[in-house]
């Protein structure tokens, strides 16, 4: 570029004046005009010349791809905290969604007929909560969260910095030198966070009273806040990084984060996704697209039901979900356990509806294409499909055909199996793809394929051997795939695999 400049220098004064005018104007489609008709066309064609040389630079280094492992894991769902907690009671077929009540809504600061108001016309009752309180299973934001920071972070950071905790602590991963620090990094998503400031900030317009609005309202309401809290509370100095792709985020965050491994940017990675917007502004929102389960309010535990004929829409719920990535050779050296590997993240856009799939199913199938072909696998490896399903008439069946076109007669050789935890869960937005690729991986970990609950009439898409888990089934899983699929048309699907042998 010095050449590019040094040719710049030497052409004509002419040209020289006219660049002047040129500054002098401010630029803009006059100036320009102005200048090109002072340069002479061998003054141009020097500069394009050299200009085309480039810096002189050769290409970036090459760096071989490096080989992407999990070995920690974090949970907060609506089954409870604690993997083991939750994998236990998902297995047993238990549901974490309960009916919705007037104190759910985050309108204590209202007036009662306003309340009474938004209570009325709220046409879905039902939600997938975390557990609160100080016993097992249970969320305590005490021993989360240090008391100065409670009013500063929203629910879903917390989430966030619980299940980090534990993943962390699981994988036996504190790193103290600057080095270890430097090489940590963290990629948190989410879709939502919490719609309650916002709701709150509303409120303070009305009265006139935003001098009242709290100081960490724009901190609280910043998707990337999860994973910075997370990276000041354990001192990480790697990349920091938050997807925010809907329901796909937490998906993403982990395909993110295992490329950032594999391409040198780092050797460890706290990712995944975190979610808290069960507030009467999400409630309302979501059931005016028509997308939440209203048929099921005086059966809370039968309104998930993913594939079922009976299914009516998504129940909304809330939690997080974090694994430790960790480059192979970084993990075999310090011994620690491994779960699977990681070996692909596919991803692909519908170009189609904000909020609707294509009837083809053309961007689900082109995200698991995508997914076996950068891992390496061919479709009749795959042993479990762990699938987005929400429990909505059209997405289910849209995927079911997709996992159908793509793995044809495997798909019907009862050696696939396939189900949906958010029967379970409810939807957990942008922490359910987290969430469920940690379900994947304890399928493969402990060789047991979670059901689908509620299934009581499968979708008629479903025909001979190829239909989904109604009990959890024992079974070797050497490979699985996890699939998130977001409004706007964005799909993620996941790749895992067990752990490379020692």
């Amino acid at each position: 570029m010095h050449r590019v400049y040094s040719a710049w220098r030497g052409l004509s004064n002419a040209s020289a004046a006219s660049s002047k005018r040129l500054l002098a104007s401010g630029g803009g489609p006059t100036g320009l005009r102005l200048w090109r008709r002072s340069l002479s066309s061998s003054s141009v064609a020097q500069c394009a010349a050299l200009a085309d040389q480039g810096t002189g630079f050769g290409p970036p280094p090459v760096q071989s791809p490096r080989r992407v492992v999990v070995t920690g894991l974090g949970l907060v769902t609506p089954l409870g905290v604690g993997v083991e907690h939750t994998w236990q009671r998902l297995v047993a077929g238990e549901s974490g969604i309960r009916g919705v009540t007037v104190d759910d809504l985050g309108l204590d600061a209202f007036d009662e007929k306003t309340v009474s108001e938004a209570w009325r016309q709220l046409g879905s009752r039902v939600a997938a909560f975390v557990p609160m309180g100080s016993g097992p299973g249970q969320f305590d934001i005490n021993t989360t969260v240090a008391p100065e920071d409670k009013g500063r972070i929203a629910p879903f950071v917390a989430f966030a910095l619980s299940a980090t905790t534990e993943a962390l602590g699981d994988a036996g991963w504190a790193p103290s030198s600057d080095r270890e620090r430097q090489r940590t990094g963290v990629a948190i998503g989410g879709g939502i966070g919490c719609m309650m400031d916002v709701v709150e900030f509303s409120r303070l317009a009305a009265d006139r009273k935003l001098r009242r609005l709290s100081p960490f309202f724009i901190p609280r309401v910043l998707i990337n806040m999860a994973a910075g809290y997370v990276g000041l509370k354990h001192g990480l100095w790697g990349p920091n990084h938050a997807a925010t792709t809907a329901c796909a985020s937490g998906a993403h965050s982990i395909g993110d984060a295992a490329r950032l491994i594999r391409h040198w940017d780092a050797d460890v990675m706290v990712a995944g996704g975190a979610e808290s917007c069960i507030d009467v502004m999400s409630l309302a929102g979501f059931h005016r697209l028509k997308a939440l389960s209203c048929k099921y309010n005086e059966q809370p535990a039968k309104a998930s039901r993913p594939f079922d004929q009976g299914r009516d829409g998504f129940v909304i719920g809330e939690g997080a979900g974090i694994v430790v990535l960790e480059e192979y050779e970084h993990a075999q050296k310090r011994g620690a356990k491994m779960y699977a590997e990681i070996r692909g993240c596919g991803m692909s856009g519908d170009g189609y509806h904000m909020t609707l799939p294509p009837p083809d199913g053309r961007g689900a199938l082109l995200a698991m294409q995508r997914a076996l072909e950068i891992a390496g696998l061919q479709p009749t490896d795959v042993d479990y499909i762990n699938a987005h399903a929400t429990s909505t008439p059209q997405g289910d069946a849209i995927e079911a055909r997709a996992i159908q076109t793509l793995f044809g007669s495997h798909a019907h050789s009862g050696s696939l199996a396939l189900s949906s935890t958010k029967g379970s869960t409810g939807h957990l937005m942008g922490a359910a793809g987290a969430v469920e690729a940690i379900f994947t991986i304890l399928a493969i970990h402990k060789g047991v394929i979670p059901q689908t609950l509620n299934l009581d009439d499968a979708d008629p898409v479903f025909q001979g051997g190829y239909k989904p888990e109604a009990t959890p089934r024992e079974m070797q899983v050497t490979a699985a795939l996890s699939n998130s699929f977001g409004f706007g048309g964005t799909n993620s699907c996941l790749a895992f695999t067990r752990p490379p042998l020692l």
